[in-house]
């Protein structure tokens, strides 16, 4: 149920997080196929996964810090276009430089996350949306549509496979139609981004006045963990643990399509958990103690050569590693002056689109040299040192609703 203090913005925000969702599940898993079928080394698809990470980290970092100028309905507006000229690109062009050129530039999401220039604008569209004490709650139901949407797109992602089987296309002529819808998801977004009301808006900070004046200290010592963090996850992104599973069990897309649609719901349900586990336990221990025995499983798999047992462990994983996300989002959403929560949310997700973006290299070095499952093993030792870091130097700091 969503919070009872949300408004109709609300509703509006989940839904376009929702449709997105189903763009990027579907994408995630299609994208390194349909690269492998144009004659796309991993190491190239890896530099793909790169320049869509890194692309996005440079944009989400202008649009955080020049929202409050721009308007977020403007912004959100300005990005569904981007998203519609994305997939046009990936649907039109093959050539490795001008794909990676659109790579940069556009809004495609290799991961099963939200790592887009749209997160930062949404979240704080979202808290102003809701009272202190359902912002937890909201961004649980935000994040559950995504992750629900994602899980139906990434099993809708074996639809080009069944259609090239029917229609005698060859694979990646199938596939590159995954990409016109992507591009048609863009225009639905955008018509509901418009029918935002002006409550989503922040009065911009007076003349002069830097966007994060008072949540300085706090937010950059925040992003600096969630590089340790985005990094171990980028090892281990969608789309890279997708080539994996094609290149080390021989999956077929639809039986990927399959197992992404099991994690997706796996996760979707863990963050229906998160805000009572917060309420509890607190945002730091949820962000933390949740995060250690998904880790462990990530490095399991990694070194399984039974696909029935990688596969189980990756299940028991998805299980757990998403009750995070809603408890992290409302965290800096918490500790920071509303007028500043535009910019702490860039802040803190544009560096970990950062680190993100420079892992698919050498994962798609490490998976084109060996296959075993080394990028899972070194994402899950990241992020355990990250957990560890985040209860020292964290659990302390409260937001005023946890006191």
């Amino acid at each position: 149920m969503i919070a009872r203090s949300a408004s109709a913005d609300s509703r509006r925000l989940v839904a376009t997080r929702a449709i997105r969702g189903f763009a990027d599940g579907a994408v995630s898993v299609i994208l390194p196929s349909y690269l492998s079928a144009i004659g796309f080394s991993a190491t190239r698809i890896g530099a793909i996964v790169f320049g869509t990470l890194i692309g996005s980290a440079a944009l989400t970092l202008w649009i955080s810090l020049a929202a409050h100028r721009l308007g977020r309905r403007r912004t959100l507006i300005g990005a569904a276009l981007l998203m519609l000229a994305t997939g046009i690109g990936f649907a039109t062009v093959t050539a490795f430089w001008p794909l990676f050129a659109i790579a940069v530039a556009g809004t495609l999401n290799p991961s099963a996350g939200d790592v887009s220039l749209f997160l930062p604008v949404e979240q704080a569209a979202l808290a102003e949306t809701v009272a202190a004490p359902d912002l937890t709650a909201i961004f649980s139901i935000y994040n559950v549509a995504g992750a629900t949407a994602g899980a139906i797109g990434a099993l809708a992602s074996g639809i080009p496979a069944i259609v090239a089987r029917h229609t005698h296309l060859a694979a990646a002529a199938a596939e590159r139609f995954a990409f016109a819808g992507y591009a048609a998801i863009g225009v639905v977004a955008a018509i509901v981004y418009l029918a935002m009301t002006p409550a989503i808006e922040r009065e911009p900070p007076a003349a002069g006045a830097a966007p994060l004046a008072k949540s300085r200290a706090i937010v950059i010592r925040l992003s600096a963990l969630f590089c340790l963090d985005s990094f171990g996850g980028g090892l281990a992104i969608q789309s890279l643990l997708a080539l994996w599973l094609f290149r080390r069990f021989h999956l077929s897309l639809q039986a990927a399509g399959w197992f992404f649609f099991c994690t997706g719901l796996l996760g979707a349900a863990s963050q229906l958990l998160s805000p009572r586990i917060a309420a509890r336990f607190g945002r730091i221990n949820t962000m933390a103690w949740t995060h250690v025995p998904a880790n462990l499983c990530l490095m399991i798999a990694g070194a399984m050569t039974d696909a029935r047992l990688a596969l189980a462990f990756l299940l028991a994983r998805a299980a757990m590693s998403s009750m995070d996300v809603p408890a992290r989002q409302s965290y800096v959403m918490a500790v920071v002056p509303p007028e500043e929560r535009a910019a702490a949310a860039g802040v803190t997700n544009v560096p970990r689109s950062l680190a993100s973006a420079l892992a698919p290299l050498p994962a798609g070095a490490l998976l084109e040299a060996s296959l075993f499952g080394w990028p899972l093993v070194l994402g899950g030792l990241c992020k355990l040192v990250y957990d560890g870091l985040l209860l020292a130097q964290f659990r302390a700091i409260k937001p005023e609703d946890e006191l």
